[in-house]
């Protein structure tokens, strides 16, 4: 055992863990065993918010960054007009998501006019926020 092992199991013997949390740390048990088999495993976490990603060797940050869009996409997706900035954010992720869709090819006119129209509509969106804040001023 390490001394950091053993100063981590101080800590939770003082902290009352989540379920959540428990969980967690399970997981890295688990995790060590395949590392163990040179296995590599990519553990992030974010417990304040009860996030836990877990990469496998063939990750890229392309992937990473087409799945943590697809987060973002989700939420624009969801909001839709309920948010004032629904717009905002969903016409970036789409912008955004056929960027990365053709990552490693060259985007087409339809592409480009995609783009386009999506920045239009932002600029669209930013304005309307513009003049709602400066009304409320």
């Amino acid at each position: 055992m390490f001394t950091t092992d053993v100063c981590w199991q101080n800590i939770r013997d003082c902290v009352e863990m989540t379920n959540f949390e428990n969980f967690y740390e399970d997981l890295l048990d688990l995790a060590k065993k395949y590392e163990k088999q040179n296995i590599p495993i990519k553990i992030e976490n974010d417990l304040d918010n009860d996030i836990i990603k877990i990469f496998g060797e063939r990750i890229t940050s392309l992937a990473r960054a087409r799945n943590g869009l697809n987060d973002v996409a989700e939420l624009a997706y969801t909001t839709a007009e309920h948010h004032p900035y629904w717009n905002l954010l969903y016409n970036s992720s789409e912008i955004a998501s056929s960027v990365l869709e053709k990552w490693k090819e060259s985007l087409s006119t339809d592409d480009l006019s995609d783009i386009d129209w999506a920045i239009k509509e932002l600029n669209h969106s930013l304005e309307k926020i513009k003049n709602k804040n400066s009304t409320n001023s």
